[in-house]
């Protein structure tokens, strides 16, 4: 644990050289360390897979302190999670909220580079149970990172799920669901306030799954496709996960914010199912994810909002054993428990594995310049995070 005067110095002197530089999301390809799980790798192995595997942004779901100690002095972005229970607390009690960002953020700056707090996740869309919390919780935890001067470094942010929306397809039509409109409307003015984006969970294997005979599983999967077209604002759409965030921007706009941007939060294919899944395949995870890659390498963005480029988390880096629900829900992860790899998309795991030697080539990636210019921009900002952290 720091020692009070070693926070003071990074409030007073560092926090404001650090607002200048430090942005919430470095590049577009970030990824989600959940641990719904009893055999997956401890946080100190998960770092060396994170860095072998060149991957900055990082999720969490709540605050853990031995994940918040094994990335101290990583370099890695970190966005931690304000447990949905945990709202009501917060929204009632300001003093609660403070002492939770002093507990699990400002005791671990500078050293763990801590840049976001989800206050929930997917809170609005399904059960109203803690709907009415949510807007309290985030202006507390918010007020208390102002307080303590962390506002330019720490984002609050909240994610949604697509359950929030009606009529999205074509995107054009989208709205938010009138049983949604009373908590997210002032939510969203609060997030323009203080800058924040819309956080989306994004799936196109969900809603594939949902509509196999009207969607096309190439389009889903970035594959070759006849596409589809909004007649409303005359775009085309060549893949599926473009539509769903365009048809969110959508919403945003009749929602009065068109200009508040829009990040994937989650977004993944799983690898196994049970039967009534017959589209969770290695083989669809693997492309789903490698073609991802390739569309988040290209920094552009949708046909709707091109000038803002995409920016996403992957759904997972493990499958999680221990997830309730279909067989799907545990099979999302990139790596398996052992740390080798699931599939292979170009990464390398702790350990070597048989889907090593179906390695698709990233040369297309290459060809654009991301592992040179972009590793040089990456190298870059984490030296000179490092620098402000020492």
């Amino acid at each position: 644990m720091k020692s009070f005067g070693v926070h003071l110095f990074f409030l007073v002197f560092l926090a404001p050289i650090a607002s200048l530089s430090v942005q919430a999301f470095t590049g577009t390809y970030g990824i989600n360390y959940g641990r719904i799980a009893d055999n997956i790798p401890s946080p100190d192995q998960v770092v060396t897979l994170l860095r072998a595997a060149k991957i900055k942004n990082v999720r969490i779901y709540d605050a853990d302190h031995s994940v918040l100690k094994a990335f101290s002095g990583t370099g890695l972005e970190l966005v931690v999670g304000l447990p949905n229970e945990n709202l009501r607390d917060v929204s009632a009690n300001s003093d609660h909220a403070m002492n939770w960002v002093k507990d699990n953020v400002l005791a671990y700056l500078p050293d763990t580079h801590i840049r976001g707090i989800a206050i929930g996740n997917e809170v609005l869309g399904g059960s109203d149970e803690f709907s009415g919390f949510l807007l309290g919780a985030v202006k507390n935890i918010y007020n208390a990172v102002d307080k303590l001067k962390l506002s330019h470094i720490v984002r609050i942010t909240t994610a949604h799920s697509q359950a929030v929306f009606a009529n999205s397809f074509p995107p054009s039509s989208c709205v938010f669901r009138d049983n949604v409109v009373q908590y997210m409307k002032p939510l969203l003015e609060f997030f323009s306030q203080i800058g924040s984006p819309f956080c989306l969970n994004a799936y196109p294997f969900l809603a594939y799954m949902y509509n196999p005979e009207q969607i096309d599983i190439n389009y889903a999967l970035f594959l070759p496709t006849e596409g589809a077209d909004d007649e409303k604002t005359k775009l085309h759409y060549d893949n599926l996960l473009d539509a769903q965030i365009d048809a969110a921007y959508a919403a945003l706009e009749k929602a009065g914010f068109g200009e508040m941007e829009v990040i994937v939060t989650e977004t993944g294919w799983a690898s196994h199912g049970d039967d009534n899944e017959s589209a969770a395949t290695p083989d669809n995870a693997r492309t789903y994810n490698y073609n991802l890659r390739k569309r988040l390498a290209k920094m552009k963005g949708t046909p709707l909002r091109p000038k803002k480029v995409l920016k996403a988390y992957i759904f997972a880096i493990f499958n999680e054993n221990l997830k309730p629900g279909p067989t799907s829900e545990r099979n999302f992860g990139l790596f398996k428990p052992d740390g080798s790899i699931s599939y292979n998309i170009g990464f390398h795991g702790l350990k070597s594995s048989s889907a090593d030697s179906t390695l698709l080539p990233l040369k297309d990636i290459r060809a654009r310049g991301w592992s040179g210019f972009y590793s040089i921009i990456l190298t870059t900002s984490t030296a000179l995070l490092l620098v402000l952290s020492r």
